[in-house]
C-alpha cells in the first residue's frame, strides 16, 4: 500500500501533472479493471492523509501544487489561529477569525494562502477543509442560564463556547467542571454545539482541577481489563529459565541512582578503572522487552500511550505498575533481566570500544542525586562511612562524567540552564511550596552516561544498517536564525556563521550571556529558534547535542521508542532479522515515530499545565502582597516579571500609568517618553501581585509604587531637562543609541507626514488651478 501510495505521489509532483478526473488518472495510470476499487480506496486514503486534494470539480492534485498547506491549526484565546505546517520548511500561516470556518485548535486542516509573506509579517490564508477533528469532547465550566447552557473551554485556544441546549444538560450545575461531547462543529458566526457526558464536579474541590487536565488532553486514567489481566500474570520474580542465555553480571558492582521519589528504576551504572588507564562504564538498562512482547494487549496499550506522564501530583505511567514499579524496576538486592551496553572510554571521553548483550543484573544500592551529592560535594560524613564501598565508584564517575561533559561541550552540544520548579504539595494537593529544582553533579552523572550509551547505541545500529527509530533534531530554519542573529545583535552580542550555523557557535553564546542580564531571554528566544527533536526512522542527526547518531535506548519502562529499538537489537544481535521482518519493520517505524513524537508533546503540554495551575493556586494567597522580581521578557503589551520560586507573572503596558511607554522591538524594552525610564529584560524590579487568576493559569502583576522614589524621579527629570548637552552626551551609549532609536521613528514618521501634507497640498493647488483654467475659458467662450 506504502509503494502505491508513493508511485501516484510522485506522478502527481511531475511539473507536468495537471489536476486529473478519477477515470483520466485510471487511464492514464494504467489501472486494470479489477484494482479500480483498490486504487479509489488509495486515493480516498491519501486525500484523508491531507497528502492530494480533490477539487470541487473532483480533480485530484498534490496541495503544495494548488496553493494550498496541511498542518495543524493552533488556536488562539482571541479568536484567530495559525496553520503549523507538516512541511517544517514551510512558515506558520495566519488564519483570522473570519477565515476559521468552523475549524478548532488542533484539528488538522487545509489552508489556502490569500497573501504571501511580506517582511517579517506571516503569510494569510483561510482554511477550506478539515482532515481530522481534534476536540470530540471538551473540558470546562459549566454555566446555566433559564432556558439553555454553556460550556467555557479549559483550554483558551478553543474559542468560543459549546452550546448546550437544556435537554442536553444532563443535571450539570453553574460552577461545576464538566465534560460535554460536540454533536454539532462549529460554523461561520455559529458556535458548537454539545451535551453533558460526564461531571467532574464542582471547580473548587480538591482533585478537580488535575482531573480537568487529565480530560482535556485524553490522557489515560485506568488500563484495560485485558491489559491489567497479563500485567498480572507475569511473575513478581526472576527464573533460572529466564536468564538462560544472558551474561551473569551479579556479582558486578553497580548502582542506580535517581530522584527520590521515583519508583521506576529503569537504569543502573557500573564503573571500573582499567589497567591502561581507561575507563569501562556500564549502562545497564531495564530488559522490558522480555515481558511485552510484540502485539501483546500490554505492547498496544504501550503504544498508545507512547510516554509515560509525569504530572505535578501524580505519574501516568506507559506500563502497569506490576511492571513499571515490580519486576522492571531494578530494585537493589534483586535479580533483573536487563539489556547491558560495557564502553571503554579513554582520558578524552572517546569510546573506542563497546559490547551489547543481554545480562541479569542485581544492583548494589538504590542511590538517590542528594546522597551522591552529599557524599562528592560536601563530603558527607554519615553517608560516607555508610556507603564507604562505593566513594571511589562516585569519584570515579564523576571524573568520567566530566570528561564527557567537556568532550561534548567542546564538540558544540548545547546545554540550556532554564531552572525548573519543584511544587511541594500537601495531602489534598494543595500547593505548599515552590522552589528552584538544583541540578548538581549526581544529576549530570547519570545525564553524560545515558547520552554517551545513546549514542554508541545509535551509532551501531546505523552502520549494522538495519530499521531504526532514532532521535533527531534537525539543523535551524535559516529565516529563524537570521532574526534570531539580529535579536542578539541589538543587545550587544554576534553570531558566527549563521549562513550555516553549528551548535558550536551558538554555545559560545550561552557562554558569554551566562550571568548576565540577558542570559533569560537569548536563552529563550535562542530555543524558539530551533526545531523540535522528535523520533524518526531516518538517522539525520541531532543538532542540540552536535551528534551525528542518537536515539533513546535508556528507558524503556516509561518511553515506547527505547521498547521497539531493544526488540530489533535483540532480533538483529540474534540473527532473527530475516528480509520478511525487515520489510514490516520499515513500512511500521515512520508511523510509530509520529505517534510517539505526538504523544510526547501531548505530555509535556499536560505537565506544564498542571505546574502554571498549581504555581498560580500557590500564589493567590499572597494577592496584594509586593515581591521583588526579574524582568524575563518585553513584549508590545506589557513585560514578564518572574520572581525567585520561578513563578512568572505579566506587567499590562496599559496598568504602567506613570508614563506614556513605547516598545522598543530592536532592544527590547519599553521607554517612558516623559521620564526616559526605560525597562530592559534583566531589570530587578519592585511588583505587586494583583491576581493570581486559577481559571485562566494566569498571574498579572504591577509595578510598585514607592512614593520616595516618584519624588526623587520627579526631581530627577527636572534636572535631566535643564541639562546641558555637554552632560547629556555623557549618558549612558545604551540609553542613547535607544532614545535615538524612539527619536529617529519619530522624526521619520513626522517627516512622512509632512512629505504627505506637502503632496496633497501641491496636489490640490493644482487641482484647484486646473479648474480656475477651466472656468476661465468657459467665461471667455461664452
Amino acid at each position: 500500500m506504502l509503494e502505491r501510495k508513493e508511485r501516484i505521489l510522485a506522478f502527481m509532483r511531475e511539473d507536468a501533472y495537471k489536476p486529473l478526473l478519477f477515470g483520466e488518472l485510471v487511464t492514464v495510470l494504467d489501472v486494470p479493471k479489477e484494482d479500480i476499487p483498490l486504487f479509489q480506496n488509495v486515493l480516498d486514503e491519501l486525500e484523508a492523509e491531507g497528502k492530494i486534494f480533490k477539487t470541487q470539480k473532483d480533480r485530484y492534485g498534490v496541495p503544495e501544487r494548488m496553493n494550498l498547506i496541511v498542518g495543524r491549526l493552533q488556536g488562539n484565546e482571541r479568536g484567530y489561529g495559525f496553520v503549523i505546517p507538516d512541511d517544517e520548511n514551510i512558515k506558520d500561516i495566519f488564519i483570522s477569525a473570519d477565515s476559521l470556518n468552523g475549524a478548532m485548535h488542533n484539528d488538522r486542516v487545509i489552508a489556502r494562502i490569500n497573501k504571501k509573506v511580506i517582511g517579517d509579517k506571516s503569510a494569510e490564508g483561510e482554511i477550506i477543509k478539515i482532515l481530522e477533528r481534534a476536540n470530540k469532547t471538551v473540558v470546562g465550566t459549566f454555566e446555566s442560564s433559564k432556558y439553555f447552557g454553556f460550556v467555557v473551554p479549559d483550554d483558551r485556544r478553543i474559542s468560543g463556547d459549546i452550546f448546550i441546549p437544556k435537554d442536553e444538560i444532563n443535571g450539570a450545575k453553574s460552577g461545576q467542571k464538566v465534560i460535554a461531547e460536540i454533536v454539532l462543529w462549529p460554523k461561520k458566526r455559529r458556535n458548537a454545539e454539545g451535551r453533558i457526558i460526564e461531571i467532574l464536579g464542582d471547580k473548587d474541590e480538591p482533585g478537580t482541577d488535575i482531573l480537568s487536565i487529565i480530560k482535556q488532553h485524553n490522557l489515560p486514567e485506568e488500563f484495560p481489563e485485558s491489559v491489567i489481566k497479563q500485567a498480572k500474570s507475569i511473575p513478581q520474580a526472576v527464573t533460572e529459565e529466564m536468564i538462560k542465555g544472558r551474561r551473569d553480571l551479579r556479582d558486578l558492582r553497580m548502582v542506580t541512582i535517581d530522584g527520590e521519589d521515583a519508583k521506576d528504576l529503569d537504569d543502573a551504572v557500573s564503573i571500573e578503572r582499567l589497567p591502561n588507564g581507561n575507563y569501562k562504564l556500564g549502562v545497564h538498562i531495564a530488559d522490558v522487552s522480555y515481558y511485552v512482547t510484540e502485539g501483546s494487549p500490554l505492547d498496544k496499550e504501550a503504544l498508545k500511550r507512547g510516554t509515560s506522564v509525569y504530572l505535578v501530583d501524580r505519574v501516568i505511567p506507559m506500563l502497569p505498575k506490576e511492571l513499571s514499579n515490580g519486576i522492571c524496576s531494578l530494585n537493589p538486592q534483586v535479580d533483573r533481566l536487563s539489556f547491558t551496553v560495557m564502553m571503554e572510554i579513554d582520558s578524552n571521553g572517546k569510546v573506542v570500544d563497546h559490547e551489547i548483550f543481554e545480562s541479569v543484573i542485581r544492583t548494589n544500592e538504590r542511590m538517590t542525586y542528594t546522597d551522591v551529592y552529599k557524599i562528592l560535594v560536601e563530603k558527607d560524613k554519615e553517608l560516607s562511612k555508610r556507603y564507604d564501598y562505593l566513594v571511589e565508584d562516585f569519584k570515579t564517575m564523576e571524573e568520567l562524567a566530566l570528561i564527557l561533559r567537556n568532550k561534548r561541550m567542546q564538540r558544540g552540544s548545547i546545554d540550556f540552564d532554564f531552572d525548573e520548579a519543584k511544587i511541594l504539595l500537601d495531602e489534598n494537593g494543595k500547593p505548599i511550596d515552590i522552589k528552584r529544582y538544583e541540578i548538581t553533579i549526581a544529576n549530570k552523572i547519570i545525564e553524560e552516561f545515558m547520552l554517551v550509551c545513546n549514542e554508541t547505541v545509535a551509532e551501531h545500529f546505523f552502520w549494522a544498517n538495519v530499521p531504526f527509530v532514532y532521535r533527531v533534531h534537525e539543523d535551524p530554519d535559516t529565516d529563524k536564525i537570521e532574526s534570531f542573529s539580529e535579536f542578539v545583535h541589538n543587545l550587544g552580542y554576534t553570531l558566527k556563521g549563521i549562513n550555516k550555523i553549528h551548535p558550536r557557535a551558538l554555545q559560545d553564546l550561552l557562554e558569554k550571556i551566562k550571568g548576565t542580564k540577558e542570559e533569560r531571554i537569548i536563552s529563550t528566544v535562542m530555543l524558539r529558534s530551533l526545531q523540535k527533536a522528535r523520533y524518526s526512522h531516518l538517522s539525520v542527526g541531532h543538532f542540540g547535542l552536535a551528534a551525528r547518531y542518537y536515539c533513546h535506548f535508556t528507558s524503556p519502562i516509561r518511553r515506547y521508542p527505547d521498547l521497539i529499538i531493544h526488540r530489533i537489537m535483540k532480533e538483529y544481535l540474534k540473527g532473527q532479522l530475516n528480509e520478511k521482518r525487515e520489510e514490516y519493520l520499515v513500512d511500521a517505524l515512520p508511523e510509530i515515530a509520529r505517534i510517539c513524537s505526538e504523544r510526547e508533546r501531548v505530555a509535556e503540554e499536560a505537565e506544564r499545565d498542571t505546574e502554571d495551575l498549581k504555581k498560580v493556586e500557590y500564589m493567590k494567597q499572597f494577592e496584594g502582597n509586593v515581591f521583588e522580581g526579574i524582568i524575563s521578557n518585553v513584549t508590545s503589551f506589557g513585560m514578564f516579571v518572574e520572581l525567585d520560586n520561578t513563578v512568572e507573572g505579566l506587567v499590562r503596558m496599559s496598568d504602567m500609568d506613570d508614563d506614556y511607554y513605547t516598545f522598543d522591538d530592536k532592544h527590547y524594552c519599553l521607554i517612558g517618553e516623559r521620564t526616559r525610564k526605560v525597562y530592559r529584560i534583566g531589570d530587578v524590579v519592585k511588583v505587586v501581585l494583583v491576581k493570581a487568576d486559577i481559571g485562566a493559569r494566569r498571574i498579572e502583576f504591577t509595578l510598585y509604587k514607592d512614593e520616595d522614589a516618584e519624588e526623587a524621579m520627579d526631581s530627577d527629570i527636572e534636572i535631566l531637562e535643564e541639562e546641558t548637552p555637554k552632560r547629556k552626551r555623557k549618558a549612558k551609549a545604551a540609553d542613547k543609541e535607544i532614545l535615538d532609536h524612539i527619536q529617529g521613528k519619530k522624526k521619520d514618521k513626522a517627516k512622512k507626514r509632512a512629505e504627505k501634507s506637502s503632496k496633497k497640498k501641491e496636489k490640490s493647488e493644482k487641482k484647484s488651478e486646473k479648474k480656475s483654467k477651466k472656468k476661465g475659458k468657459k467665461n471667455q467662450e461664452e
